[in-house]
């Protein structure tokens, strides 16, 4: 008796549309429905400012903010940005290359060291700022953050070249400030 052998053609991952705002630019792409937010951020749209880290959420060098919350787009589907404002570090920058109030702070304070974790740092940074000046703005946050609740902030964000101090100094100058 011949045996048949059934031939199985194997679809190719179907591709969707995504529209989404990245750093003030609307796009709309193909991806691949398992496509994650940091490899279109960095393979698609060539922004390579954010980070491929452990590729598990728990360095935070991929973090970016969606609709101003931070995520860790290592673990972020890029599917779940339909509709949504993305902010990289890329997007930190004022016109003409200026850098914001956050990228200061951290030059300011030498916080930079190798580079590797500041995106993602400056991220978070940049959420806590945002977060600070919303509560001071309702009149929900009229306390200043204690420097422990700055290095609460940063507790998904790991850097392997510091003890965080000058981070930490750097965000604690940049609340002040913004007082």
């Amino acid at each position: 008796m011949k045996k048949t052998v059934k031939r199985v053609k194997v679809k190719q991952e179907e591709s969707v549309s995504l529209s989404l705002t990245v750093n003030g630019n609307r796009h709309v792409l193909k991806v691949r429905p398992a496509a994650l937010l940091l490899d279109v951020l960095r393979d698609v749209l060539k922004l390579k400012g954010t980070k491929p880290g452990c590729h598990e959420g728990e360095c935070g060098a991929c973090t970016v903010l969606v609709n101003d919350i931070p995520v860790n787009s290592c673990l972020y589907l890029a599917v779940r940005a339909e509709g949504k404002k993305i902010t990289t570090v890329e997007g930190l920058t004022g016109p003409g290359g200026a850098l914001s109030a956050v990228q200061n702070a951290l030059v300011e304070e030498g916080a930079v060291q190798c580079g590797f974790c500041t995106p993602g740092m400056a991220i978070s940074m940049q959420a806590l700022l945002n977060t600070h000046k919303s509560r001071k703005k309702s009149g929900r946050g009229t306390k200043s953050l204690s420097r422990d609740d700055i290095k609460k902030h940063f507790e998904g964000n790991l850097c392997r070249c510091t003890g965080y101090v000058k981070i930490i100094d750097a965000a604690e100058k940049l609340l002040a400030q913004s007082e």
